[in-house]
């Protein structure tokens, strides 16, 4: 199984936010999507995971055409989006907010047990099932997010901006909590990042965009080395 996004184009209103973008992540691979504000980083998230449509090009997992799709039926395909923290719902305890992943899963054995995993990875999440999501920090919040996801038992995770607004410390700790997952359970990952060395250092390879169009795809060992790309593109 992988992901093959080739010659891709996204408008986003009288905008080209893409142009022409290709890229493949192969299966159990993390793939890190980096480049400045305005890149164009989310819009193609969204566009892979349905949230958007496309002017041209094709996306594709497991050799099926994902784009033009409803989100819910990627969910349940396997391919799960994961926006910062903000999308978890602030009104529902932690509790509640997991169990919604698991509402249209039929097996519901599974369903505990990936629970159980969830909790296992990020333990304080444990400690928080009957307080409102509402309450929680930022970190806790993300860590929120991407255990709701992990109960789909998903394929593909598409991670967008999950070190927004979270301190040095709590970044690291998801950082590496993400790359612990793609070993974990062979998943493969799509993580867009304006953090580009943290996303770099848990990526097995970097696709840098700036102004809608790859400018650079590469081991991300090797472009956190190669000083032209970190100067111009990379901001260190």
């Amino acid at each position: 199984m992988s992901l093959v996004v080739e010659n891709l184009t996204i408008d986003h209103g009288a905008i080209r936010a893409i142009s022409n973008v290709s890229f493949k992540v192969a299966e159990g691979q993390l793939a890190a999507i980096i480049g400045a504000n305005g890149a164009g980083k989310t819009t193609l998230l969204r566009t892979l995971s349905g949230l958007k449509e496309s002017v041209s090009g094709t996306a594709s997992w497991n050799g099926q055409s994902i784009l033009e799709k409803k989100p819910e039926d990627l969910a349940r395909s396997g391919i799960m989006h994961v926006s910062d923290g903000k999308s978890v719902i602030a009104e529902l305890s932690v509790k509640e907010n997991l169990a919604l992943t698991g509402l249209w899963r039929k097996d519901k054995k599974d369903v505990a047990a990936a629970t159980a995993e969830v909790v296992e990875l990020f333990p304080i999440l444990g400690q928080r099932m009957g307080q409102m999501a509402g309450s929680l920090s930022g970190g806790e919040r993300q860590m929120l997010a991407i255990g709701r996801s992990l109960i789909a038992r998903p394929k593909l995770l598409l991670l967008d901006e999950p070190s927004l607004g979270l301190a040095p410390l709590i970044v690291e700790q998801i950082f590496q909590s993400i790359k612990d997952l793609v070993k974990r359970l062979n998943l493969t990952v799509v993580l867009v990042e304006q953090n580009a060395m943290g996303a770099l250092k848990i990526a097995n390879e970097g696709i840098v965009l700036s102004l809608g169009s790859v400018v650079a795809v590469d081991s991300a060992q090797t472009l956190l080395n190669d000083p032209a790309v970190r100067t111009a593109y990379l901001g260190f």
